[in-house]
């Protein structure tokens, strides 16, 4: 047997690999990050300096069109020295006197929930009462289209902060921010904290949110839970794009063989960046304690029968209709594995104006 062919059969080969996958995202991330921040350095720089010669100079806007003209002349049409780009170069320059950071009162950030929950990804100034969120966690493309539609500073540091963290493109970034995402998403209810490693509880902690939107499903035909299911399978990617960056699907009523007897998982995931399944039971009425005992049997079954040692401790995510948080807690308090509990919101105008509609049996009555 050739032992060079074989070594893909090794155990030591196989955990190996999974180190340089991990290593490899994270180098590639790094330097991809890396350009990021040269490039809006860069373009702070040109734009602070635009501003620096006209207040020396007491030149106008006009001459942004001269040394756009020159710049292109010297580097090229396609250079980025547009007559527009450098006018965004001038604007970005202004806004963020304090690059590479934008320095927001702690106090602001405080007043919003959603806000007090992202507290844990910014760095927080000596005197205790600003944070200063990192300009260069998203793009050049990003950061034109935000200015021009937030004004808050503490909304652009959160829309900034989450956009880096669900990895929205600039398209999905401006729908969110048109939707006031802010106002709707909120820290998830969970026990990450008491369950996983304190590295893992907070990258789990930024992963999962809480409602999710799945403005895309017809509540008027849910049923039962089969009913949600199946809207959500048959519409997988609108789906994962709603869960965030980092999510996989592998399935639904993904099968468990506990003491043989047959269990069923509603859908099962895995999160590239958490390195570890994740379980979603689907709940069509409002939240039920009980819920989250099976899930959390469902947990412990998946960390022995389907966890490879490279995985990290599965997550559980119980997606309802509606819960109270306190009931949530009271719940939550004592379960051995990591769980959240989340909302799912739909469009509500929808399901009222197709309630009032008459059904197909009450039209035929009234043509007969």
């Amino acid at each position: 047997m050739n032992t060079e062919l074989s070594i893909i059969d090794d155990a030591e080969y196989q955990h190996w690999l999974q180190y340089l996958f991990k290593e490899i995202d994270r180098q590639r991330l790094k330097a991809v990050m890396q350009l990021n921040a040269a490039t809006l350095q860069h373009y702070w720089w040109l734009g602070n300096d635009i501003i620096r010669k006209q207040k020396e100079q007491g030149w106008g806007a006009k001459v942004i069109d001269q040394l756009s003209e020159d710049l292109q002349k010297h580097y090229g049409s396609d250079s980025g020295y547009s007559i527009r780009n450098l006018k965004y170069m001038r604007r970005f320059a202004d806004e963020y006197r304090d690059f590479p950071f934008v320095q927001v009162p702690l106090a602001q950030l405080q007043e919003m929930p959603i806000l007090q929950a992202r507290l844990s990804n910014f760095t927080v100034s000596a005197d205790g009462k600003f944070v200063q969120v990192p300009l260069a966690q998203i793009t050049w493309y990003h950061h034109i289209s935000m200015i021009s539609k937030i004004k808050d500073i503490a909304l652009r540091a959160f829309y900034m902060t989450e956009t880096a963290i669900q990895g929205w493109s600039r398209d999905i970034m401006i729908m969110q921010i048109e939707n006031e995402y802010h106002k709707k998403a909120r820290a998830l209810p969970n026990n990450f904290t008491a369950t996983l490693p304190p590295v893992n509880s907070d990258l789990a902690r930024d992963v999962f949110k809480d409602p999710y939107n799945l403005g895309f499903v017809d509540m008027t035909k849910v049923k039962k839970e089969k009913d949600l299911e199946d809207q959500l399978a048959s519409k997988v990617t609108d789906f994962l794009l709603e869960m965030g960056k980092g999510f996989s699907y592998i399935g639904r009523q993904y099968p468990l063989n506990i003491a043989g007897e047959d269990n069923k998982v509603d859908l099962m995931m895995y999160h590239t960046r958490l390195h570890c399944y994740v379980a979603i039971e689907l709940k069509a009425t409002d939240f039920k304690p009980e819920y989250l005992s099976k899930l959390n049997y469902y947990i412990s079954a998946i960390d022995d029968l389907v966890k490879m040692p490279e995985d990290n401790p599965t997550i559980g995510l119980l997606l309802c209709r509606s819960k109270n948080n306190t009931k949530v807690e009271y719940a939550l308090r004592g379960m051995t594995q990591p769980l959240g509990v989340a909302e799912f919101r739909t469009n509500k105008l929808i399901e009222e104006i197709k309630s009032e509609l008459p059904s197909i049996d009450d039209l035929e009555k009234t043509l007969k």
